[in-house]
């Protein structure tokens, strides 16, 4: 009887495991993957192609993103819509602001430079 007693404020703490502070990996993996889904599909509807999704989203489970834009190619396919052109550029296509001041100055001495002659 009092090996019950014992035993039941430790089962009733395994219980809330949750309440803890200590995360189920079962949920943690389910929800990584909904959440691969959900960066995949949005992708797809933003027109990027799968690659730049994975540029953009490196911590995302590869697998789970592809299925998700597969997911949506599927249904933007049979429900005929179109997809919304990206607002975020590309990883490395921005282009550096250039200051007039430098702009003028490369211009100029690209004018003064002089023009190399064939064969020499």
């Amino acid at each position: 009887m009092k090996r019950l007693l014992l035993a039941l404020p430790l089962f009733a703490a395994l219980s809330a495991c949750e309440q803890l502070g200590i995360d189920d990996p079962v949920k943690v993996a389910a929800a990584k993957e909904a959440e691969g889904k959900a960066v995949g599909s949005a992708c797809r509807h933003a027109m990027r192609a799968i690659e730049d999704c994975y540029v953009l989203n490196p911590k995302a489970q590869k697998a789970a993103v592809y299925a998700g834009w597969r997911e949506m190619d599927e249904y933007m396919r049979e429900n005929k819509l179109e997809g919304i052109a990206p607002v975020v550029p590309r990883p490395g296509s921005v282009k550096q602001p250039v200051d007039e001041a430098e702009a003028s100055s490369s211009e100029k001495a690209s004018e003064k430079s002089p023009e190399k002659v064939k064969g020499h």
